[in-house]
């Protein structure tokens, strides 16, 4: 049991230093778009880069977050079934959806790992712009995103049988 704890915190970790790196890449997002916009509407001359550099910002964002927005419960979820039922009920959802979502998963990873390792042998190009970036670092991104995601998955499954067999906890109070 202390290894499974031990390998929790540290996926736990991941998912939280993740979505730090993800917070924190508001900030050039903002400043792109206010650049963006300085540029566009009081210099009239507008950025080849603006657009392609929003959406790999956001997209980061998101992609950096989904595995702490799990971690602490913040994903979709029916309340309203949900919040009446006992701990093992919780805990016989969460591990239904989340093996569900742990297949889905791994197959995702595997399929972007390949399509980010396909655009760096290529060093294809966005297409999207003017600028024309290479995109193998934002599918890079991707896979990153959606490992770490794998990796929670996988330890809430973990977390939701031992509540399962103990019975004694309510799914989530592991989390600090």
């Amino acid at each position: 049991m202390k290894v499974f704890s031990f390998l929790g915190k540290t996926v736990d970790a991941f998912s939280k230093a993740a979505a730090l790196i993800g917070a924190l890449l508001i900030v050039p997002l903002i400043g792109s778009l206010t650049y963006e916009v300085v540029s566009r509407y009081i210099l009239n001359s507008p950025t080849a880069w603006a657009y392609e550099m929003s959406y790999m910002f956001m997209g980061s964002i998101f992609l950096l977050g989904m595995a702490y927005a799990l971690k602490v419960r913040q994903h979709v979820n029916v309340d309203l079934f949900y919040a009446i039922m006992p701990p093992r009920g919780k805990a016989t959802m969460d591990m239904i959806g989340l093996a569900i979502l742990l297949v889905a998963l791994v197959w995702i990873v595997d399929a972007l790992f390949l399509y980010a390792l396909e655009a760096y042998e290529y060093q294809e190009t966005s297409g999207a712009s003017g600028w024309n970036p290479v995109i193998w670092p934002f599918r890079t991104v991707w896979v990153v995103g959606f490992g770490i995601l794998t990796a929670q998955t996988a330890v809430e499954l973990v977390r939701s049988i031992a509540i399962l067999i103990k019975g004694d906890k309510e799914p989530g109070v592991w989390h600090d």
